[in-house]
């Protein structure tokens, strides 16, 4: 038997897609002070400089679909923080919390909801200095809060296709319909923000088991009740066009736009809320794996992955979830999309996917970005939220979240 000399350019693409994705793991490339989108854009180069893409191919690569969905998302949720929606949500929690489990509950509640139609980074970007504000008017231990505002937010995000970037990318490369995702999603999204708040509280019970010395009230918010009435009326209407299935990316852009329409909102404060950090990552990563699929996906690689028995529901949650918490939950949707797409109950398994890649998220600290978000934002505030403080609320909340998400959606499996 002989064997072939290994092809050079399928090496290249080898080890640009394996230092690409360590650094989307890391956050960062040792000896460099790349963050993830230039560790993404850098490795979209190099593929195109190996001749493992084309150029026309790179950019048919990227899912504009994705981009635009994203965008306009982005811009919704600056018109609505701009507006003071936010800040009057917070003030309305706190006012009608007469106890510390209340608290827990309103803002488990706000965190899980909100991600559910917003993009889940940008909330907890948002809710993260409210959190801090509130807990320190009430002399709180900020920790639960904090650990609740970001798994909360995980959670819910699970619950539909617009909730976070991969149910995003999922539900544009599947075709899934948003209501149909949320009716089969919403349930184990509900169970899991159940879980958060019932680990939080025994795991911090003394906490939760100290009344408020007193119920201080917040300062005053600051909002433009017109502005808030019309990000609030035109965000209704850009989920309900979700619902009757008009096309996302779409809808959201068209809703955003329509809000630059305004006299109180100067256009460049809505640009500098969007993450556009975030959309190049994306643009980068689409390219990088179109090569890496390209050149990799051989029949060796594909009877591997088959060992794996992904067509068994309990399986493919199970490596979902590990290999989002190796390279993170994007780049894990990236990586399985072939080999979904492949399966005889395709939609099935990519309900499978999205739930557990985003409960997946609550394992450990560096599972999501917006765990990220809230533990620099805390750190900001003289708050250190530790990896071991994490984990040992986020391992039995992620356990509980796979096991019951996995058993609700194996009904819609097809055997």
């Amino acid at each position: 038997m002989t064997h072939m000399v290994p092809d050079v350019k399928a090496i290249a693409t080898l080890v640009i897609f394996a230092v690409t994705y360590l650094g989307m793991a890391l956050g960062r490339l040792p000896f460099f002070r790349l963050d993830r989108t230039g560790i993404a854009l850098v490795g979209a180069s190099l593929m195109l400089a190996v001749g493992a893409i084309g150029l026309d191919a790179a950019f048919k690569a990227v899912d504009l679909n994705v981009i635009v969905l994203l965008l306009g998302m982005m811009a919704i949720i600056a018109h609505l923080q701009l507006a003071g929606f936010f800040r009057l949500v917070s003030t309305f929690v706190v006012m009608r919390a007469g106890s510390p489990m209340a608290l827990l509950c309103g803002i488990v509640a706000v965190a899980g909801v909100l991600s559910a139609f917003l993009v889940n980074d940008a909330v907890c970007l948002i809710m993260a200095p409210l959190v801090i504000d509130v807990v320190g008017r009430l002399k709180r231990d900020p920790l639960p809060y904090l650990l609740a505002t970001a798994m909360a937010s995980n959670a819910g995000s699970a619950a539909t296709l617009t909730g976070n970037p991969q149910n995003m990318i999922i539900g544009l490369d599947a075709h899934l319909s948003y209501g149909g995702f949320a009716a089969r999603l919403a349930p184990p999204a509900f169970v899991a923000l159940v879980a958060v708040i019932l680990i939080v509280a025994l795991v911090y019970r003394r906490e939760f088991a100290t009344p408020f010395v007193q119920q201080p009230v917040p300062s005053k918010p600051r909002w433009h009740t017109a502005q808030v009435v019309k990000a609030l009326s035109v965000c209704l209407g850009v989920v309900i066009a979700f619902f009757i299935n008009v096309p996302m990316a779409e809808a959201a852009i068209i809703g955003a736009s329509l809000l630059f329409f305004t006299r109180a909102v100067k256009s460049r404060k809505i640009y500098t809320r969007i993450d556009g950090g975030l959309l190049l990552m994306f643009a980068g990563l689409f390219v990088v794996t179109a090569a890496a699929r390209q050149n990799l996906l051989t029949p060796p690689v594909m009877q591997a992955v088959a060992a794996l028995h992904l067509e068994n529901g309990w399986s493919l949650a199970a490596v979902t979830a590990l290999l989002s918490n190796l390279v993170s939950n994007v780049p894990a949707i990236l990586v399985l999309q072939p080999f979904i797409d492949r399966l005889p109950h395709a939609d099935a398994a990519w309900r499978i996917v999205a739930m557990s890649s985003t409960f997946a998220g609550n394992l450990t600290l560096l599972g999501s970005v917006a765990n990220l978000i809230i533990a620099e934002r805390a750190k900001g505030a003289g708050i250190e939220i530790s990896f071991f403080t994490y984990m040992k609320i986020g391992l039995p909340v992620t356990l509980i979240s796979l096991v019951m998400g996995t058993w609700w959606l194996m009904a819609g499996w097809g055997g």
